[in-house]
């Protein structure tokens, strides 16, 4: 449990702070009228340790969040190939934020992920099994006609996408490599997020990532509204839950097919979605990582008090409240000698072009 009785006030820090869940914090901190500090890389190289210790001790924030990571651009399979920056951003940071912290005793939340497991838990013939695989075609068909048979992990199973239960993607590997050496650090959260999505049309986004896609991987998942997950791990602090590990998505899961069937629904898109008609055609292309399908189990969290909105409910408000990208298009003379700026008016415009 904490040792404060209350929530404090004080200045809070943010690394990362110009990622996707970065900029995510900086918004709920700033509705919620709390001071903080939001550090990108760019501005100060938050990874050299000297500079990150003396930056906290003389701060000394009342709370410090590490937003920084690298999942790749525009997915998993560019962390194959930047190896590399991914194990220094997903594994060797985290570390030395937590030695920093323990040394500096300032109280921390780490933003990890829930691509470090594979398959879900399913109630059958009476009894409760793991599957890895949930594309399999019979685990597939039984997700699609019963999915309140599919449990989720819990944070106290351990992570089978991972170095040590093979296969895994590299970027999973590292955030499962964070995650155990964080575990002696004992005034930390980890707050796994699952895929995250939002109502601002951005790269990271899983929505403006599924619109912009050739063609579209269909799989089983949980998702993370970026506000809600945002807003949940702050109010684990506020409301003084014990430190530790906790699965921060929107309760349930879905199918990337389900997500694309959404969009066009919600916002009446002429958007017309590819999508790769098994894994052999998928995984058939060169340098694709090991995908992780995976549910994750939020009962931990909600029983802190902590309220997320069911995954579908989430989804279709981020869709009622979509914010396209606002872009450049050269329009034809004779109207003007250069480009002029047009507003995109849809989901659909960015696919038109």
């Amino acid at each position: 449990m904490h040792s404060r009785k209350q929530a404090p006030d004080g200045m809070f820090c943010v690394l990362g702070a110009s990622g996707y869940i970065g900029q995510a914090f900086s918004r709920e901190l700033r509705r919620r009228g709390i001071p903080f500090i939001p550090l990108s890389r760019s501005a100060f190289d938050y990874t050299r340790f000297g500079l990150l210790f003396e930056y906290v001790r003389k701060l000394r924030p009342a709370f410090l969040i590490n937003a920084a990571g690298y999942s790749g651009r525009p997915n998993v399979d560019a962390c194959e190939r930047q190896r590399t920056a991914t194990f220094e951003a997903n594994t060797l940071l985290p570390q030395k934020i937590a030695r920093v912290c323990l040394a500096t005793n300032t109280p921390w939340g780490h933003v990890s992920s829930g691509c470090i497991y594979s398959g879900a838990k399913v109630f059958d013939n009476g009894a409760v099994r793991i599957v890895r695989d949930l594309n399999a075609p019979g685990v597939r068909a039984l997700f699609d006609a019963q999915p309140e048979r599919f449990f989720g992990f819990t944070e106290s199973e351990e992570p089978n996408f991972t170095f040590r239960r093979l296969p895994c993607s590299f970027c999973g590997g590292t955030k499962a490599l964070a995650e155990e050496a964080l575990r002696d650090f004992g005034r930390c959260y980890v707050w796994r997020q699952r895929i995250p999505f939002g109502a601002k049309d951005e790269p990271a986004n899983l929505l403006s990532k599924l619109l912009r896609y050739p063609r579209i991987y269909d799989h089983v998942t949980s998702l993370s509204h970026v506000d809600d997950f945002a807003r949940a791990c702050l109010d684990l602090w506020e409301r003084l839950a014990p430190f530790g590990t906790y699965n921060v998505t929107n309760p349930g899961a879905v199918t990337t097919r389900q997500v694309a069937g959404m969009m066009r629904r919600v916002v009446k898109s002429a958007w017309r979605p590819d999508f790769y008609s098994n894994d052999d055609e998928f995984y058939g292309e060169p340098g694709r990582a090991p995908r992780s399908s995976s549910i994750l189990d939020a009962t931990k969290l909600l029983s802190t008090g902590v309220r997320m909105r069911p995954v579908k409910e989430a989804l279709a408000d981020a869709l009622r409240k979509w914010r396209p990208a606002f872009r450049p298009v050269l329009l034809p003379k004779p109207v003007f000698e250069g480009p002029v700026l047009v507003e995109s008016r849809g989901l659909g415009s960015e696919l038109e072009s």
